[in-house]
């Protein structure tokens, strides 16, 4: 038999997962992300992790098929990594450094594209092979997959969707330094700065003002309780995911959109916002594409790690 290693290499931890060879999940376990030194030792901890796991398995390394690893950076088709300010990496074959460790093939891509391979072979966008997978937390991420593959771009920023202009007059700064972008609105702490500009503009009752501090989390549950500027808010974080797909639509066409990320536990009441602004100005062989919520939660990495692999 043989069997796949998927490693989702995070800010905080690194997730690790065995598969068998068919996409079975064998064993998941975790190591620390040691980003001192500018990451110099995360990828001799990854490759420790793997064999150690594989020793105590009594996998040999002509048992491994072979390694996937997604990184929180842009990622060039030959495993190139264009920096990564949370490893602390400048620019770096990822590939080739691990190759050169182990001595088996690996497969490198940009987490958030490989955790939408995940959904799309095993999660909510399984059965489809082109979705966009929109991954809403503390910031809003992409990751498209088209035709059963990663489409990473020329520069590795392919589906940075967070960073879409949305309101062309707006003021406040984004955290990458830009004006009026997707993530200012649609993300965990963009829902909760319009709740604070809107609670600032009149003295209207509402259930959010006893919450200290509010949460994306306290909107959407109050919206589901019929608070109407809970309501008004997640029908505007829905418009603004809506006008960002429908752009996306219109230039690649997916099969379907899996929402993920923290904020997707909101659930359908977030799925059907979108789905109501999306179909409402968009070009009719456009309309209708199913709007889904994803499945594997913080497991979509590994599982779409492997995926690669496969």
């Amino acid at each position: 038999m043989k069997y796949i290693f998927g490693i989702d290499i995070g800010g905080t931890t690194v997730k690790c997962g065995l598969f068998e060879k068919d996409g079975g999940l064998l064993d998941k376990w975790e190591i620390p992300t040691d980003c001192t030194d500018n990451g110099k030792n995360i990828m001799t901890d990854v490759a420790a992790a793997i064999l150690n796991k594989a020793a105590e398995k009594g996998i040999l390394k002509t048992d491994i098929a072979g390694i996937g690893m997604g990184i929180p950076g842009p990622v060039l088709s030959d495993g190139t990594v264009l920096g990564c300010i949370n490893l602390g990496w400048g620019t770096v074959n990822a590939k080739e450094a691990m190759e050169k460790l182990i001595g088996v093939p690996v497969y490198v891509g940009n987490d958030a594209n490989v955790a939408a391979l995940g959904e799309a072979v095993y999660g909510g966008g399984r059965g489809f092979d082109s979705i966009l997978m929109v991954t809403l937390g503390t910031g809003v991420g992409g990751g498209l997959i088209l035709n059963g593959k990663i489409v990473c771009g020329a520069n590795g920023a392919a589906a940075e969707i967070g960073h879409i202009i949305v309101e062309p007059d707006e003021t406040d700064v984004c955290g990458c330094g830009g004006h009026g972008h997707l993530e200012q609105y649609a993300s965990a702490t963009g829902i909760v700065r319009m709740a604070k500009k809107r609670l600032a503009l009149s003295d209207e009752m509402t259930a959010l003002r006893k919450y200290d501090p509010l949460t994306a989390k306290d909107i959407f549950d109050e919206a589901k309780n019929g608070d109407a500027i809970a309501l008004e808010l997640t029908d505007r974080l829905g418009s603004y995911l809506a006008l960002v797909l429908t752009h996306v639509a219109a230039v690649v066409d997916p099969v379907a959109f899996v929402i993920g990320g923290g904020v997707s536990k909101a659930g359908t009441i977030l799925t059907d916002a979108i789905e109501r602004h999306y179909n409402h100005n968009i070009l009719k062989a456009l309309c209708g594409k199913k709007i889904l919520l994803a499945e594997l939660g913080n497991d979509a990495g590994i599982y779409g790690a492997a995926s690669m692999v496969r």
